[in-house]
């Protein structure tokens, strides 16, 4: 993947705005900041709005993983000697733990359909 020369991230050619000199491997973002192109010009740009829902939208789709994840942490760190806490602390976490790959797998299609709505 190309690496735009102004912010230093990585892109698929689609977002790079075409051209020689200083518009060589520059992103649309940061040739739409520098004034080099008009926000009219690159309807592959991504705007503030679209990148939030975006962020929402995979922000949902892991959040099971990342409680999964901060879950089993907690148990191992603090929850082995809270006594009869401890004991519901693991069962629960065990079904977490077994229910967030089917939430992952029965969620994709919905997250694929969405994605392709938040896609330029």
């Amino acid at each position: 993947m190309p690496t735009c020369r102004i912010c230093k991230q990585h892109y698929p050619q689609s977002q790079f705005v075409s051209g020689n000199g200083p518009r060589y491997l520059t992103c649309v973002r940061c040739a739409v900041e520098q004034g080099m192109v008009e926000p009219e010009e690159v309807p592959q740009l991504y705007s503030d709005e679209l990148v939030n829902a975006r962020m929402a939208l995979f922000s949902r789709r892991y959040a099971p993983w990342v409680l999964v994840i901060l879950g089993w942490s907690l148990y191992f760190s603090f929850g082995n000697s809270l006594g009869i806490w401890s004991l519901i602390f693991f069962v629960s976490l065990i079904i977490i733990t077994l229910i967030a790959p089917v939430i992952h797998f029965f969620g994709s299609a919905r997250f694929k359909a969405n994605l392709l709505k938040l896609t330029p």
